[in-house]
C-alpha cells in the first residue's frame, strides 16, 4: 500500500533529521501515524532492519565521516551520538567496520558506510515541477584528477549499474575523501570504457597525488583538466525526483553552448551528482572552447 511506504519514508526522513537524538518508537510512531509495533513492522517489512539497527548503523557511519574531516575526540563523538560509553561506541564501530575509531581517525582507509535510500513513493501530480521552473546554468573548471572507480559491464544509467554492481557501493565512495566534496556519477567518453559497452560508473574524484588505499575491484583513471557547464535545477521533492532529472536533461538537449563560445567535448566524461532535493539535481557536460 502507498500510505505503508509513505510511513516509512516519514520514519526515514524523521531519523535523518534528529539522528543525533535519541529517537524512541515513539517518535517513529508519531511521524508514521501508525502504532509503535505496526510501524516498526513496516519499517523491518519494507528495509529489511529493524528501526534500532538502522538508526546504530547510520549514526556509525556519520561519526566516521567526522573522525575524518574533523578534530573530533572519540569519547565526545561516542556522546554526541548517543552511544552511552566509548566502550559500547568503539564495540560497535569495530563490529560495523573493522577497525578501531581511533585508529582510523589518525588514518582514514576506505570503508563501506551504510547508506540508506529513501523508499520510492507516487511522485505528486501538480504544477510544482511546471515549466516556470528555473535552470541555472554557469561554466566551472575542473583541475585534473584521479578518480577511483568501479566498472560494471553493460550499464548505462543508474538502475542498470545497481543491478550489476549494487547499489551499496556508494557507501565506499562516501568513505574516501574527494576534492569535489562527494562521490560522482560518470557517462565514460568510449576511449574510457572498458568494456566498450560500460558506459555508468561510480566513482570519487581524488588528488593527481593520491597515493591512499585502492578498494578491492575498483580502479584508478586519470582526467585532465578540463571545463564544464553545470546545470542545476530548483529545489524539488524527494519523492519528485524522476521530474527533476528529465528537467535537466531537456535542458541539456535544447541548450546550444555555442551562444557562449563553447562546443560540447565527447572527450571528457559527463558527471552527475547525487540527486538531493534540497539543493536541486545537478550535471555536469564536458565543455571545450570553439575555435
Amino acid at each position: 500500500m502507498e500510505e505503508h511506504r509513505k510511513a516509512v519514508r516519514a520514519m526515514q526522513v524523521y531519523i535523518e533529521e534528529h539522528i543525533n537524538d535519541d529517537i524512541t518508537p515513539a517518535d517513529l510512531a508519531r511521524v508514521s501515524n501508525f502504532s509503535p509495533w505496526y510501524a516498526r513492522t513496516l519499517f523491518i517489512r519494507h528495509l529489511g532492519l529493524a528501526p534500532a539497527v538502522y538508526i546504530r548503523r547510520l549514526k556509525l557511519s556519520k561519526s566516521a565521516l567526522r573522525l575524518r574531516d574533523e578534530k573530533v575526540s572519540v569519547l565526545d563523538l561516542a556522546m554526541e551520538m548517543g552511544f552511552g560509553s566509548v566502550d559500547g561506541y568503539q564495540r560497535a564501530f569495530r563490529r560495523e567496520f573493522g577497525c578501531n575509531p581511533k585508529e582510523y581517525a589518525l588514518s582514514p582507509v576506505p570503508i563501506w558506510l551504510f547508506t540508506p535510500y529513501l523508499i520510492e513513493v507516487e511522485e505528486r501530480r501538480g504544477n510544482d515541477m511546471s515549466e516556470t521552473r528555473n535552470i541555472f546554468i554557469q561554466v566551472v573548471e575542473k583541475p585534473a584528477r584521479k578518480v577511483i572507480l568501479k566498472r560494471g559491464v553493460k550499464a548505462t544509467e543508474y538502475w542498470s549499474y545497481c543491478e550489476e554492481v549494487g547499489c551499496d557501493v556508494w557507501g565506499l565512495l562516501k568513505s574516501i575523501k574527494s576534492i569535489s566534496g562527494e562521490p560522482v556519477c560518470l557517462w565514460l567518453p568510449e576511449h574510457l570504457r572498458k568494456p566498450v559497452a560500460n558506459e555508468y560508473v561510480q566513482g570519487v574524484e581524488v588528488e593527481q597525488d593520491y597515493a591512499g588505499e585502492i578498494p578491492d575491484g575498483f580502479e584508478v583513471i586519470e582526467l585532465p583538466a578540463s571545463t564544464y557547464l553545470l546545470f542545476r535545477g530548483e529545489p524539488f521533492e524527494e519523492e519528485n525526483y524522476v521530474s527533476a532529472i528529465t528537467e535537466i536533461w531537456d535542458a541539456e538537449e535544447k541548450y546550444n553552448p555555442a551562444f557562449i563560445g563553447y562546443e560540447w567535448d565527447d572527450k571528457n566524461p559527463r558527471i552527475q551528482l547525487e540527486p538531493i532535493g534540497e539543493r536541486g539535481y545537478i550535471e555536469l557536460v564536458p565543455v571545450r572552447k570553439t575555435r
